[in-house]
C-alpha cells in the first residue's frame, strides 16, 4: 500500500524545492493538500509521480488530465501570487489546482466545463470557503466574477483568447502553456494600464486543454 504522507514530502523534496520554488507558501500548500483525493481510485498510486495524471478519458480523444506537479509548482511561482489576489483557474479538472491556490490567496474562481468533473470538484472543495466551483465554456472564461488578478490556465492551449484578457484586472497576469506539440512555452502576460507585455518563461509538456479555438487569438505571447 502507497504511503501518502511519505510520496507527497518526497514530491515536495524532488520535484518542488530543486526547482526554483523559492516562495514556502506554495511548498507548504503543496505538501499540505492530498493529491492522491484529486485522482481516480486505480491512479492514486501514481498521483506523486512527475507526470500528468488521467482523470477522464474520451471518445472524442479529449482526455482531461492532472497536470504533473513540477510544472504546476513552477506555473504558480511564476504568478507571483499574493494574498490579496482574486483567482480564476481555467479547466479546474476534480480541484486539486484551485485547492492549493486558495490556500495562496483572497480567492479562487474554479472554472470547469465537464459536468462530471465539476461534480467531483464542487464535492472535494466543498471545506474551501474561498473556492467557488462553476460551470461554462473554458475558452470564455468567468465574466460575473471578473476582474481577476491571475489567470491560470491548467492545460495546454494553442494561445490565449481575448475574453481572457478582458477579464484581467489592471496589473492582472496570465499564466498559460502556449504551443501547439507536446513541448510548450509556458509563458506570462501583464495588462498594466491597458498596456500588454509578455515573457517566455520555461519550456514544459503537458497535456492539451479542450474546450479553446484553434485559431490565432488577437494577442499572441
Amino acid at each position: 500500500m502507497t504511503d501518502f504522507a511519505v510520496a507527497r514530502h518526497n514530491m515536495v523534496e524532488s520535484q518542488v524545492r530543486p526547482n526554483g520554488i523559492t516562495d514556502h507558501r506554495i511548498i507548504d500548500a503543496m505538501a499540505q493538500v492530498k493529491r492522491e483525493d484529486f485522482v481516480p481510485a486505480e491512479r492514486k498510486a501514481i498521483a506523486y509521480l512527475d507526470e500528468d495524471v488521467l482523470l477522464k478519458e474520451s471518445a472524442a480523444g479529449e482526455a482531461r488530465y492532472l497536470i504533473e506537479p513540477m510544472a504546476f509548482a513552477r506555473m504558480i511561482h511564476l504568478a507571483l501570487i499574493k494574498p490579496s489576489d482574486r483567482i480564476l483557474v481555467v479547466g479546474a479538472g476534480t480541484g486539486y489546482g484551485a485547492k492549493v491556490i486558495s490556500l495562496l490567496a483572497q480567492s479562487v474562481v474554479a472554472l470547469e466545463s465537464d459536468p462530471e468533473l465539476l461534480a467531483l470538484a464542487r464535492g472535494f472543495l466543498a471545506d474551501s470557503n474561498n473556492v467557488e466551483v462553476v460551470e461554462g465554456n473554458l475558452g470564455a472564461g468567468h465574466a460575473a466574477r471578473a476582474p481577476y488578478d491571475v489567470i491560470i490556465v491548467e492545460g495546454r492551449i494553442a494561445a490565449v483568447p481575448e475574453s481572457l484578457f478582458s477579464q484581467l484586472a489592471n496589473e492582472g497576469r496570465i499564466v498559460a502553456a502556449i504551443g501547439n506539440t507536446d513541448v510548450s512555452k509556458m509563458q506570462i502576460a501583464t495588462v498594466t494600464d491597458g498596456h500588454r507585455s509578455s515573457r517566455s518563461a520555461f519550456d514544459v509538456s503537458i497535456a492539451a486543454l479542450p474546450g479553446f479555438p484553434v485559431e490565432k487569438a488577437t494577442f499572441v505571447f
